[in-house]
């Protein structure tokens, strides 16, 4: 009889306790959870391609006459312009060969004369018999050897004033000058493997990246035109993101697509030109181009609704009770500060905004829905 009382008074105090617990739960109160309604909008994803970037002219600065480096009147990383004097070789050796070249030319010149004055003698003499015509036509042959010995004189006084005037290097171009790996004094040949220096024109630059097939298929099918060129015309402008993260500070304009794949990596070039009138890009630089792509009535979705759990993304989704749904998202891209989903949710779903990182499935929450809330969403 004991044991039946004792057993029963247990069983009362179980009773008890997990009443108030349940009493308990019951009047914890569900949590007010801001709550947003998915609609499909037109959005534009960014990608990135590394590229690499060059002036607009870059050129190897090669002697074209063998000699002595005399002067050399730049340092490395200078600004040069058009026709400024780099370097100068030895002038002496090439100043001889044109006075060879002249006095070569006042011969020949003194020859033709001669030549001439034979003839001048003797066509009266033929005209009157004295002498025979064949001596007439000797003498104009002389001539035009003469006249022909004339025009090498001068073809070689060019040639001697040509590489006179290649002892003096100027700048094809302006713009930076690059390393100068020969010093003064040094011997230099238009053999040579290395050259004076190279020169970069930089007041544009190209900055050149690669697209894989499938992306040049997406890249070529959200614009229009028959053509690429057409194409082209229509493209917005791209940003440069540099080594630091940052963007260069003015957007370019993609003006050139190869005209063929790379058979070895499968990608295609494209060439996008940015101005750069303060120098800050140089030949060598590299980056990143980021390409905004367009997506029409795009499923987006904050990237601070959102959950990572072992290498996944979710979202609570809020059904009518609402209760909450863990559910797993696809994500295609990024647009701001939202992500651009392929498939887990579509237009007309709910979703929590925020507070979701001590929520549990199928719990309720009491939604907050505010058109404020709505408005940051679309803006973003």
């Amino acid at each position: 009889m004991k044991n039946i009382i004792l057993t029963s008074l247990v069983l009362a105090v179980v009773l008890i306790g997990c009443s108030d617990k349940a009493a308990q739960q019951a009047a914890v109160p569900a949590p007010t959870l801001p709550v947003y309604a998915i609609q499909s909008e037109n959005a534009t994803t960014d990608s990135e391609y590394p590229a690499s970037i060059q002036g607009t002219v870059d050129v190897e600065i090669r002697p074209q006459v063998s000699g002595n480096l005399e002067k050399i009147f730049v340092d490395e990383g200078a600004f040069v312009s058009k026709g400024q004097p780099l370097f100068k070789i030895n002038e002496q050796p090439y100043r001889e060969q044109l006075n060879n070249a002249l006095a070569s030319l006042h011969g020949a010149e003194a020859a033709l004369i001669n030549a001439q004055l034979e003839i001048d003698k003797l066509t009266p003499l033929v005209q009157n018999k004295v002498v025979s015509e064949y001596q007439l036509k000797t003498a104009k042959a002389s001539h035009r050897i003469a006249s022909a010995n004339l025009d090498q004189a001068k073809a070689m006084v060019g040639s001697a004033k040509i590489n006179l005037g290649y002892t003096t290097i100027t700048a094809p171009v302006s713009g930076y000058i690059g390393r100068l790996p020969k010093k003064q004094g040094s011997l230099v040949s238009p053999a040579d493997i290395e050259p004076l220096t190279k020169l970069s024109d930089v007041h544009e630059v190209y900055a050149y990246f690669s697209l894989g097939e499938t992306d040049f298929i997406n890249f070529k099918a959200q614009y229009s035109g028959n053509t690429i060129n057409d194409k082209i015309k229509t493209l917005p402008p791209v940003s440069l993101i540099l080594a630091d993260n940052n963007a260069y500070a003015q957007t370019g304009k993609i003006d050139m697509v190869d005209g063929q794949f790379d058979k070895n990596t499968g990608a295609i070039t494209l060439r996008a030109t940015f101005p750069n009138a303060n120098g800050t890009l140089r030949s060598g630089n590299t980056g990143r181009v980021r390409l905004g792509i367009k997506h029409n009535d795009a499923i987006l979705v904050p990237q601070s609704a959102t959950i990572e759990m072992q290498d996944k993304v979710f979202v609570f989704t809020v059904n009518k009770e609402n209760k909450v749904t863990k559910a797993p998202i696809t994500i295609i891209g990024k647009s701001g500060t939202n992500y651009l989903i392929k498939d887990g949710v579509k237009s007309g779903d709910q979703i929590v905004l925020s507070g979701i990182d001590k929520l549990q499935e199928g719990q309720a929450i009491q939604p907050e829905k505010s058109t404020k809330i709505a408005q940051v969403i679309n803006k973003k």
